[in-house]
């Protein structure tokens, strides 16, 4: 809530499906070739040529759709939506319009009340349109435009959520979890850079007395946002621009708006369009779209663990909720976890690691879960040492940041550099002993109730055994022989 309205916010997310060819001729779907190499007379326009529809990229989109919960319709159809923009090589863009292939899903987000679904109102295929490659900062200071219609004909399928989401986090957290659900069914590369994954957020702000139709509102959109931080940046300067105009008496313009990295701020592109500006009309080149309940039985079978199966099932493993979800937004991460537990099922030991030291050394070093630089099994083999009584927590630290450098197993680096932890009850005590009796100050201040005293009289005890002595073997021989000076 603002002070006087309440924000409204709906996502539209445009996802490339990961198909060999474009979605209506055999062109490869591929990203980063030479400009206008990946093209041939249907996907330019050329007079004459007649598309043909795309099975795998139907299959893809379907199961997107059953994975967000919406209701796949047997019957669809494609449309002509009409607009003159130098990347579009036909003037029209063959998408969905009255009959999309799928509507009425959600995606649930937590929030700081709870959870809530987000409905998603519908799920359209549609093409891509080529690229402009402006010559300057962006259109408004280009010295002229370059147009790359590799791009032009790229499977598409665009999710428009419903205005449920009232603030710019709530948006942000829709966007995670739809691109953890898409990542599992590895329909797309989702790659926000590379505009595999776009989003468009509509903005607007409703009077807290308003009791008319959310379509009446002005509507702002923010266009092709690259990254889930930009999107939350754009829509929190949207809210505080068009606050800002409302509590100064004007009014919110209904347009289209570009979002600027460098200074956080959204400018000006052009107008909103309506959907009768579209001059939309059903594709005559296309038949209707019809699926059978045995296909959609199907892509339903095909689908993978979802991430709300795979929390139940970490929770079932004694996880804890917030490491469940570290692992659920990363799958190599989460295949990785699940390999290593197979070799050591010590649940807690093996997650603790994993997130924490293990992930440290990954991301200190640029690398990933999809190539770790120690397997399941090296990492596995660490694991075991501490638990056989080998290695302490400080020594398997240094054992791992040296598996890391060198490539040697836990046992390799062990051997090496004499790594074995001192666990002998009677050669730690005679250290206790002496370390006691050298230090008798600290002693009796240990006695009079000083309880960081110990952990001076540990640190000794570490030094002279070079950090091997067993830590908690250290802590109980130490107070046995303090005991006997009370």
């Amino acid at each position: 809530m603002t002070n006087q309205y309440e924000v409204v916010i709906g996502l539209e997310v445009h996802v490339e499906l990961k198909t060999q060819t474009k979605l209506f001729c055999g062109c490869a779907n591929a990203f980063g070739q030479d400009p206008n190499s990946q093209t041939c007379p249907v996907c330019l326009g050329m007079p004459g040529v007649l598309p043909v529809l795309n099975g795998e990229a139907v299959a893809l989109a379907t199961r997107a759709a059953l994975a967000l919960h919406c209701t796949v319709n047997s019957h669809s159809k494609f449309d002509r939506k009409q607009y003159f923009y130098p990347d579009l090589p036909k003037a029209y863009q063959i998408s969905q319009y009255d009959q999309p292939l799928a509507e009425n899903g959600h995606v649930t987000i937590q929030t700081s009340i709870g959870k809530r679904d987000i409905g998603i109102e519908r799920i359209h295929m549609e093409e891509d349109a080529g690229k402009l490659n402006h010559l300057g900062q962006r259109l408004g200071d280009a010295e002229g435009s370059l147009v790359d219609l590799n791009r032009a004909g790229v499977p598409l399928i665009e999710i428009v959520s419903r205005p449920e989401m009232h603030s710019p986090e709530e948006a942000r957290q829709y966007l995670v979890e739809l691109r953890t659900i898409l990542s599992y069914l590895e329909i797309s590369d989702l790659r926000m850079e590379e505009g595999s994954m776009r989003c468009d957020a509509n903005v607007s702000l409703r009077p807290l007395d308003y009791t008319g139709s959310l379509a009446d509102l002005p509507r702002v959109e923010i266009k092709n946002v690259n990254s889930f931080r930009n999107v939350q940046r754009g829509i929190e300067f949207e809210i505080g621009r068009q606050r800002q105009l409302l509590q100064t008496g004007q009014r919110i313009v209904k347009e289209t708006r570009g979002f600027d990295d460098a200074s956080g701020s959204t400018y000006s592109q052009r107008s909103k369009e309506e959907a009768n500006d579209y001059r939309y009309f059903p594709e005559p080149d296309l038949p209707p779209l019809v699926l059978s309940e045995t296909w959609l039985q199907d892509q339903r079978e095909a689908l993978p663990q979802l991430p709300d199966e795979l929390r139940q099932y970490l929770a079932q493993r004694g996880v804890a909720e917030r490491d469940a979800e570290v692992l659920v937004q990363d799958l190599n991460l989460y295949h990785y976890w699940a390999q290593v537990v197979e070799l050591v099922p010590d649940v807690r030991l093996v997650t603790n690691w994993l997130l924490s030291d293990y992930s440290r050394l990954v991301n200190a070093k640029g690398l990933s879960f999809a190539a770790p630089k120690v397997n399941a099994g090296g990492l596995a083999s660490l694991l075991s040492l501490i638990i056989s009584g080998t290695l302490s927590g400080k020594m398997a630290k240094e054992v791992l940041e040296t598996m890391f450098e060198t490539g040697e197993t836990a046992e390799a680096v062990v051997k090496r550099l004499g790594l074995i932890q001192i666990t002998d009850h009677n050669a730690i005590k005679e250290i206790v002993s002496a370390v006691v009796t050298a230090n008798p100050a600290v002693v009796q201040d240990f006695l009079s109730g000083k309880e960081k005293a110990l952990a001076f009289l540990v640190g000794q005890v570490m030094k002279q055994t070079k950090g091997q002595a067993k830590p908690d073997l250290v802590n109980a021989l130490l107070r046995e022989v303090l005991a006997t000076y009370a």
